[in-house]
């Protein structure tokens, strides 16, 4: 083999050697960039995920509140309701009773 062919093979070795290392390389610097990417996207994500729970919590103890208000009302309406009824009925109580002890 000649001198020149030994030089050529070599400078190609050296350049095949040259050119993995900077593909190891780039393919690494990469691979760093794709994780902190991902990490951005997650922590990103972690972080609406918490608002969206916050405003669903906040929310909830909105409707929570009217709730008991309604309810609270309703049952203040069935109350007087049955007040009512039950005026009227001791009032046709103590009618019998005085009707019976004036019969007796």
């Amino acid at each position: 083999m000649s001198l020149e062919a030994i030089k050529a093979i070599s400078e190609a070795e050296e350049n095949s050697k040259a050119a993995k290392a900077s593909a190891i390389a780039l393919s690494k610097k990469l691979i760093a960039e794709a994780e902190e990417n991902g990490k951005l996207a997650v922590e990103d994500a972690k972080k609406k995920a918490e608002e969206e729970i916050r405003d669903l919590k906040r929310k909830a103890g909105e409707k929570a509140k009217e709730d008991a208000h309604n309810l609270s009302r309703t049952t203040e309406n069935r109350k007087a309701s049955m007040q009512v009824r039950a005026n009227s009925r001791t009032e046709e109580a103590a009618s019998l009773v005085i009707e019976r002890i004036v019969n007796s």
